[in-house]
């Protein structure tokens, strides 16, 4: 996977133009709220549309203007490939290779990339939905239906608790509620059945990683936890009558409360380091080399999966990290596509090849 130009026009404060980057490392530094970052989400949009900063879409348009453009020329699945990506108002319009598609989902298996921010690094510590999103994305970019699943799951389970809010108070309903309990369940295992397999793959790689970068003194272990009871080693149909069986006992308290409390939208995955929890017991270090050794595992999963490295993407994450920690990931990403924003330009070990692309006011020189 190889990003050769990126075009870009009305794109927040970005002037329009382009670059043209290398092969391998590309240093883009300037003062904060220059422009750096935008660079990085428009190569983002190109996995599946959506911001790594959670920003609407509207937002991608320059003030004053009506519309807003990006084009990516890259190189995957062994050929030359483009995509476009155009944003008028609350509309998008996605065109590949020449041919205009229904939805951004269709970039999803073309355009592969994984993203560092400074947001990342706290990942141990913040709560279960922000652990959700991140094996979520990961899930998506291994296969165009993991995300349709996804996408179905959510609907399904936003018109049964709409169901709950009515039961509560026309309990006449209640008997309608069986027509969304089997397509939630079945939906919600094909989740969790991808999580646990991707969490199995991830957790060996992220081991790996972490013994290298604490010195080989440190053991890191991911677990899923389901609040159905669904393990490593159940199968689709499994994980279905699980999930089926909590969803039928827990109605009383579903309806109660006006909300499904059942499904892998209340899951959660735990790291331990050593055999304790490090959100409780690990140090900002610990932490922060943890999810260090997730997004290195995350990338080389994405290779296994993929067959080619996906870009990297790094957010101002090395000013976030001592030089040990630097110094690790620099040496690990060597082989990849690799955007690094920063403010400081350092001439690190093993940044000195490559381009550097400098940022004021919007734009690159």
């Amino acid at each position: 996977m190889n990003v050769r130009k990126l075009q870009f026009k009305n794109y927040r404060n970005l002037v329009d133009g382009e670059i043209i980057p290398s092969e391998k490392i590309n240093i883009i530094y300037g003062n904060n709220a220059q422009g750096k970052t935008n660079i990085l989400e428009c190569l983002w949009l190109f996995c599946g549309g959506h911001s790594f900063k959670g920003s609407k879409e509207n937002e991608f348009i320059k003030f004053g203007e009506k519309f807003s453009r990006i084009k990516a020329e890259f190189f995957s699945g062994n050929r030359e490939q483009e995509a476009e990506i155009v944003f008028n108002g609350n509309k998008k319009e996605v065109i590949i290779n020449g041919v205009k598609k229904n939805s951004s989902a269709a970039l999803i298996e073309k355009f592969n990339a994984v993203v560092f921010s400074p947001e990342d690094l706290t990942l141990v510590k913040r709560g279960p939905s922000a652990r959700r999103r991140f094996i979520d994305s990961a899930v998506c970019r291994e296969k165009l239906r993991n995300a349709i699943v996804i996408s179905k799951y959510n609907q399904t389970l936003n018109q049964r608790n709409a169901l709950l809010k009515d039961i509560f108070r026309h309990p006449e309903l209640k008997n309608t509620l069986g027509i969304w309990d089997e397509t939630l369940c079945r939906l919600g295992a094909k989740i969790i059945y991808q999580r646990l397999s991707y969490i199995n793959k991830l957790s060996h790689d992220a081991e790996t990683y972490h013994f290298g970068i604490s010195d080989n003194t440190e053991k890191l272990k991911i677990f899923y936890s389901s609040n159905c009871a669904a393990e490593y080693g159940d199968n689709e149909e499994e994980i279905y009558e699980k999930m089926y069986s909590f969803v039928k006992n827990t109605k009383k308290e579903d309806i109660k409360s006006g909300y499904t409390n059942i499904g892998p939208h209340r899951d959660d995955f735990n790291i331990y380091i050593n055999d304790r929890k490090a959100k409780v017991f690990a140090s900002q270090g610990q932490q922060r080399s943890a999810v260090l050794s997730l997004k290195l595992a995350e990338a080389n999963v994405l290779s296994d999966l993929t067959g080619e490295n996906p870009v990297i993407l790094l957010d101002d994450v090395l000013s976030e990290l001592d030089k040990k920690r630097r110094d690790f990931l620099i040496n690990k990403i060597k082989d990849y596509q690799v955007f690094i924003t920063t403010c400081e330009l350092k001439e690190e070990e093993g940044l000195k090849e490559g381009k550097k692309f400098y940022v004021e006011e919007g734009k690159i020189t």
